[in-house]
C-alpha cells in the first residue's frame, strides 16, 4: 500500500513537466503519459528491474521539434526522433567497447555547459510570446511556481510546475468568468465532450513516421545533451540508492533502455524521453529508492493516459499560464547548463575554452542554419557539433592551463 502511494507521488512530481512538452510542440499529453509510462518499463525490462529510473518528456527537444515540424511536418519529426535513438544506441554501444572516458573525451563539461545553456535560451522567446497574451495569469502562474520552488517543504517543493499551472489555471477561471484583466472564459466544451476512457490518439489511430534523412539528420546531434543528462542521472540515482549502476546492469545498458524508450515513443507519436532529475529528487526526500515504486508511477502514467477527459482538460490550460512557467523553467535550463560549468571547475579565462564557449553559444543564439542541398542543421544541433568539433581540433595550451590549475588549487 505504501509503495503504491509513493509510487502515485513519483508521478505527480514528474506529472507537470512530462505533459508540458507535448502541450508546446502540439502533441497529445496522453499520447505523452502513455509513452512516459511504456518507455519506463522498457527500460527496466532492459537494465533488469534494478535501476530507480522514471522517463518522461525530454525539454532538450522543444525547439527542435517546434522547427522540424514547421519543415518537415510531424509524420517527418517522428521520425526525426527515431534518430535520437540511434545516438543512444551508437553511445551504448561506445561505452560498452570503450568504457565512459570515450564519452568524457568528446563532451568535456565546456562543451556540454553551452549546450545546455542554448537549450533555456533558445526557448525563452516562445516562453515570452505565450506569457504576453495575458500577463496577469502569467506572472500568477510563474509567482505560484516561485514561492512554491524556493519556500516550500518536502515533496511541495518538487511540484512547482504543478502548483503554478494549478493556480494559473483556477485564477483563469475566476477572471474568465467575471471578465477581468482582459481573461476570456475557458471553453470547456471539448472536455464535455471527450469520453472518460478512450486510447490516446496514437493508439487509436497508429502512427507511423514518414522516413526523411533531413529531420532524422537534424534531430541527431541535439540528442547529444539529453545522453549527458542521462549518465549524470545515472551516477545521482546510484548515489542515493547507495549503489554502483554504472558498473551493474552498467552505462551501455541503461543507455540502451533510454534508447528503446525513445523509438518506441517515436512510433507512437509521443516525445522523445530521458531520465528525469525531479524524481531523483523525490526519492532523496522519502528515502524510498525501489525500483517497483518507479513501476508503479509508470503503470499510474499509463492510466492515466486513457482519460480522455483528462486529456482534454490539459488541452484547455490558456496559453499564458503555459507561458508563465515557462519564463522558469527555461530559465531554470539555462542556469543548469552554468551550475555545469561551475561544478567542473571550467576556466573561462583559457583561450581555448572561450573559444568554444564563445561560438557555441553565438552560432545558437543568432540561429545560424547550415544548408546543403535539402538537408539543413541548424540551432541547438549545429551549436553541437561544432562545440564538439572545435573541443576535438583545438590544442590544448599546457602552459596557461598549468597555471590555471595552481590558481585553482591556490583558492
Amino acid at each position: 500500500m505504501r509503495k503504491g502511494i509513493v509510487g502515485v507521488q513519483f508521478l505527480f512530481v514528474a506529472f507537470g513537466a512530462t505533459v508540458l512538452v507535448p502541450l508546446l510542440v502540439g502533441l497529445d499529453p496522453a499520447t505523452a503519459l502513455f509513452t512516459a509510462g511504456l518507455g519506463t518499463f522498457i527500460f527496466h525490462f532492459v537494465t533488469g528491474g534494478s535501476v530507480p529510473i522514471f522517463l518522461g518528456s525530454s525539454f532538450a527537444f522543444i525547439a527542435p521539434i517546434l522547427a522540424a515540424s514547421k519543415q518537415w511536418g510531424m509524420p517527418g519529426t517522428l521520425a526525426g526522433i527515431t534518430g535520437v535513438a540511434l545516438v543512444y544506441f551508437l553511445m551504448s554501444l561506445l561505452v560498452r567497447w570503450q568504457g565512459r572516458r570515450v564519452l568524457d573525451h568528446l563532451f568535456p563539461p565546456v562543451v556540454i555547459g553551452p549546450i545546455i545553456i542554448l537549450i533555456g535560451l533558445t526557448l525563452s522567446g516562445s516562453a515570452v510570446n505565450m506569457a504576453k497574451t495575458n500577463w496577469t495569469l502569467a506572472f500568477i502562474a510563474l509567482g505560484t511556481a516561485v514561492v512554491v520552488l524556493a519556500l516550500g517543504k518536502g515533496l511541495l517543493k518538487l511540484v512547482p510546475v504543478v502548483s503554478g499551472i494549478v493556480v494559473g489555471y483556477i485564477a483563469a477561471l475566476l477572471f474568465g468568468h467575471f471578465e477581468l484583466c482582459g481573461v476570456e472564459p475557458i471553453d470547456f466544451s471539448k472536455v464535455a465532450a471527450a469520453p472518460w476512457f478512450s486510447l490516446p490518439p496514437s493508439l487509436a489511430h497508429f502512427c507511423i513516421p514518414e522516413f526523411r534523412w533531413e529531420p532524422f539528420l537534424y534531430m541527431i546531434p541535439v540528442a547529444i545533451a539529453p545522453v549527458i543528462e542521462h549518465i549524470g542521472d545515472v551516477y545521482v540515482v546510484g548515489a542515493v540508492a547507495g549503489k554502483d549502476f554504472v558498473k551493474d546492469p552498467g552505462l551501455h545498458r541503461t543507455m540502451l533502455g533510454d534508447g528503446l524508450a525513445c523509438l518506441a515513443a517515436a512510433f507512437l507519436g509521443g516525445p522523445p524521453v530521458t531520465t528525469y532529475s525531479e524524481v531523483t529528487g523525490a526519492m532523496s526526500i522519502t528515502k524510498v529508492t525501489s525500483p517497483q515504486v518507479i513501476r508503479i508511477a509508470a503503470l499510474t502514467a499509463i492510466v492515466f493516459s486513457v482519460i480522455g477527459k483528462l486529456s482534454a482538460l490539459l488541452q484547455s490550460i490558456p496559453q499564458a499560464v503555459l507561458g508563465g512557467i515557462m519564463l522558469l523553467l527555461f530559465g531554470t535550463i539555462a542556469n543548469v547548463g552554468i551550475q555545469n560549468l561551475i561544478q567542473h571547475k571550467v576556466d573561462v579565462g583559457l583561450t581555448r575554452n572561450t573559444i568554444i564557449m564563445a561560438v557555441t553559444l553565438t552560432l545558437g543564439i543568432g540561429g545560424a542554419v547550415l544548408t546543403a542541398g535539402s538537408f539543413t542543421l541548424g540551432g541547438i544541433g549545429l551549436s553541437a557539433v561544432v562545440g564538439v568539433l572545435l573541443n576535438l581540433i583545438l590544442p590544448h595550451n599546457k602552459a596557461e592551463e598549468a597555471e590555471s590549475a595552481q590558481r585553482q588549487s591556490e583558492s
